[in-house]
């Protein structure tokens, strides 16, 4: 055991999510760790034969106010804080009758599965953890001797540690610690982004500085922005085989071209998502005209509107056949059988579309094995784009075809002849 490595004695272990704790209270029995925990976690780890202290036991202050109130208290906080290589953190400890934690395990009330829910404001705030961080930032800061543990995945490791004996390493533990910051601060980000878009500034707080130039919408465009996504899916590579790339997911948002439905075809690439989003939403500024548009490298081959999808998708492929090979095709209507046996002889990367025909997903699957088939339910929503740049980030509102300048009958020519009436 290196110097370093403290074994895990005393645990304090709140979590909502219960889902794997049973390989903890295995590790936990065997090795006759003291674990201290909260409420319906206690009550799991107890059913699972572990012998639990309740916090209310260690604080002397029974849970309050619906549960907002459970581990605020010194008793737990300092044991988590008390830096144990420190003598006089260890001093104060011992004149004050608390005992340090040498682990903490920790997940937190799941905020953006409520707002993705639908659940109303009142349901939304009670979800908001307050103590959960609390613990997870102090335990993170406190890696000098404290194991945070905040990811599910991560609890074999912690069995298979307090399984022999050895505890985490300092390395480890400030791995971890990592782990546990980017945790909280992905979950504040998400509850800022949530109390930013439902909680705007009043009309009646002026806050315009004398140098302000040009108004600015905040719920838009904030002071500071904070946006968190989840990984969803590593990519093969990136726009070319020797870049690394991934998904990521806004985890307040389940719906929009990121979350498409795959119904066939190879695995998405970085370029099949660009293009593919890049045709996705050229042809919903048609709408309601049925429209489908061809791309191919994040440029337009063709866009066309048509009385039917199959008659839009042969007007958009006419318009640069050439360079429609390879491409991908969106469709703002469901796609029918005429329209897939049209896609059917062009070699195509990808098809999207808010719906199929049964008969025609029967054809594409079978016939076109290799075409990534995607069904998105719902047009684009997205009101901000985001572009990165070296040392930041632009972002603008989204631009919209009902734009001033947008409608070809309000054009006027302002140089030449009119053309021809064809």
């Amino acid at each position: 055991m290196t110097t370093t490595n403290r074994p895990i004695r005393r645990a304090l272990v709140s979590v909502f999510h219960k889902e794997g704790i049973e390989v903890l209270a295995k590790a936990f029995i065997e090795a006759g760790t003291e674990v201290v925990s909260t409420g319906s976690t206690a009550h799991r780890l107890a059913e699972l034969g572990v012998p639990v202290t309740e916090v209310s036991e260690v604080t002397g202050f029974p849970e309050s106010l619906d549960g907002r109130v459970k581990t605020l208290d010194p008793h737990i906080h300092a044991g988590i804080l008390a830096d144990m290589t420190n003598p006089d953190h260890a001093a104060q400890l011992e004149q004050l009758g608390i005992k340090p934690f040498d682990l903490v395990v920790v997940n937190l009330y799941p905020f953006a599965d409520t707002v993705r829910s639908g659940a109303d404001e009142a349901a939304t705030i009670e979800k908001i953890d307050i103590g959960g961080p609390s613990m997870v930032r102090g335990a993170a800061k406190n890696s000098a001797t404290v194991a945070i543990v905040t990811d599910p995945a991560d609890y074999a490791l912690v069995a298979a540690r307090v399984a022999d004996g050895t505890g985490f390493s300092l390395e480890e533990r400030r791995w971890l610690a990592a782990k546990a910051f980017a945790h909280t601060a992905a979950y504040d980000a998400t509850i800022n982004e949530w109390t930013a878009k439902h909680w705007p500034k009043p009309a009646s707080v002026d806050t315009a500085q004398a140098d302000d130039v040009t108004p600015v919408d905040e719920a838009k465009f904030p002071a500071t922005f904070t946006r968190t996504w989840d990984r969803a899916h590593v990519l093969r590579y990136g726009e070319n085989p020797h870049q690394q790339a991934a998904l990521y997911l806004d985890p307040l948002n389940q719906h929009g071209f990121a979350h498409a439905e795959q119904l066939g075809g190879k695995p998405m690439s970085y370029n099949n998502y660009v293009d593919a989003d890049a045709a996705w939403r050229a042809v919903w500024d048609f709408a309601p005209q049925i429209a489908v548009a061809v791309v191919k490298h994040n440029n337009p081959c063709g866009l066309a509107v048509g009385g039917t999808v199959a008659e839009a998708h042969r007007k958009a492929h006419a318009c640069d056949p050439m360079s429609a090979y390879g491409g991908v095709i969106a469709a703002n209507s469901t796609v029918t059988l005429e329209m897939a046996e049209g896609v059917r002889p062009i070699f195509t990367e990808v098809i999207v579309a808010p719906d199929y025909e049964p008969e025609a997903l029967e054809l594409l699957q079978t016939k076109k094995k290799n075409l990534r088939i995607l069904k998105v339910t719902e047009p684009p929503k997205a009101k901000t784009q985001f572009r990165a740049i070296d040392g930041g980030l632009l972002v603008q509102s989204t631009d919209l075809i009902d734009a001033t300048g947008d409608d070809p009958n309000a054009w006027k020519l302002v140089s030449g002849e009119p053309a021809d009436a064809e």
